[in-house]
């Protein structure tokens, strides 16, 4: 390696790891951290992808939990019960019209059904707990996830615009954001900016939503096992989709013990204030991480066919539920 190389390598993880403080130390908000991450990985060509994917991850499951020190129980409960009809709808045809429409595009099978929970249920979270059970390769992976982090990175930035145009209260920009922004840490990320209430609000329901990542991977591992038994009878040996393991997203439990705590014990909460401080820092600190994950090449990985069937998707749920918060047919 060239003396010129190992500067520009020394500068490229400088630059990382000072934009990662920076964002982590609140001084930035959450769509600033999330532009710097994008500026980053447009620009140079990212030294620590893999890890900062694996910081990303635990870093927002960690700041998620955190945030649940700075919200009440009772309200948590009433908004995902609340949500929890909406949600199961939802997700429903989200998928049905995601599945159509990656055959209407021929999209290739696995990746058009990643596409599709990820934009159905919870983005990168449920690509990451789908992805083994379905036994998808790394191209059908990075495509999915490139599709969905790329729509993340544009609903944190536009749906706070939309919000405040269409003059939506605290608990209908919560409950849009929970329905129509992929990740979780996006649905915080721009609820965080909306309000506090949308913030309880987005969070509530969002993290009711992943739950049903539990029953689709154990629907899709039943679907795997009895496909691989039908191969391994046809051939007289065994398929691997007979041990396909199933994710459970323990953090959401978590982030219940936390809000129970906040509630029952009201006595400690100077210390409930510093939790969701820092879990807010977390957040912001993740959404750079995630902005850091797009570049160039994450364009060129997700090819059209893909980016239309995950665009225009997006578009029909951000829609209809839109419409249905605005006119008041669905509310919390």
């Amino acid at each position: 390696m060239s003396a010129e190389a190992s500067i520009r390598g020394i500068d490229e993880r400088t630059v990382f790891f000072l934009g990662l403080l920076l964002a982590a130390s609140g001084i930035v908000s959450p769509p600033v951290a999330l532009a710097g991450g994008i500026a980053y990985g447009f620009t140079v060509e990212h030294p620590y992808r893999r890890e900062s994917a694996a910081l990303a991850k635990l870093l927002l499951q960690i700041s998620v939990v955190g945030l649940g020190f700075g919200m009440n129980l009772h309200a948590v409960l009433h908004a995902g019960r609340s949500g929890f009809v909406y949600t199961a709808i939802s997700i429903t045809c989200a998928l049905a019209i995601g599945l159509l429409l990656g055959r209407l595009l021929r999209v290739g099978g696995k990746a058009s059904f990643l596409i599709a929970a990820g934009t159905a249920i919870c983005g990168g979270s449920a690509i990451a707990a789908l992805s083994p059970i379905t036994e998808a390769n790394e191209e059908e992976i990075s495509v999915s996830m490139g599709t969905v982090f790329l729509l993340n990175s544009v609903a944190l930035l536009l749906f706070p615009a939309i919000g405040s145009g269409l003059h939506l209260d605290q608990n209908q920009f919560g409950l849009w954001a929970a329905l129509a922004i992929h990740d979780t840490s996006s649905v915080v990320g721009a609820a965080a900016k909306y309000g506090d209430q949308a913030l309880a609000v987005g969070t509530a329901v969002k993290l009711a939503r992943a739950l049903w990542i539990l029953p689709l991977s154990l629907a899709v591992a039943g679907v795997m096992r009895a496909r691989g038994a039908a191969a391994g009878g046809r051939t007289g040996g065994t398929a691997g989709g007979g041990t396909a393991k199933v994710a459970i997203p323990w953090f959401i439990l978590l982030f219940c013990l936390a809000t129970a705590a906040s509630t029952v014990l009201p006595q400690f909460g100077a210390e409930y204030s510093a939790a969701g401080h820092l879990g807010r820092a977390g957040l912001t600190a993740t959404l750079f991480l995630i902005g850091t994950s797009l570049s160039p090449r994450t364009l060129r990985a997700v090819g059209v066919r893909p980016l239309v069937q995950g665009v225009t998707l997006w578009i029909v749920v951000a829609g209809v539920s839109l419409a249905a918060i605005y006119c008041r047919w669905i509310a919390i």
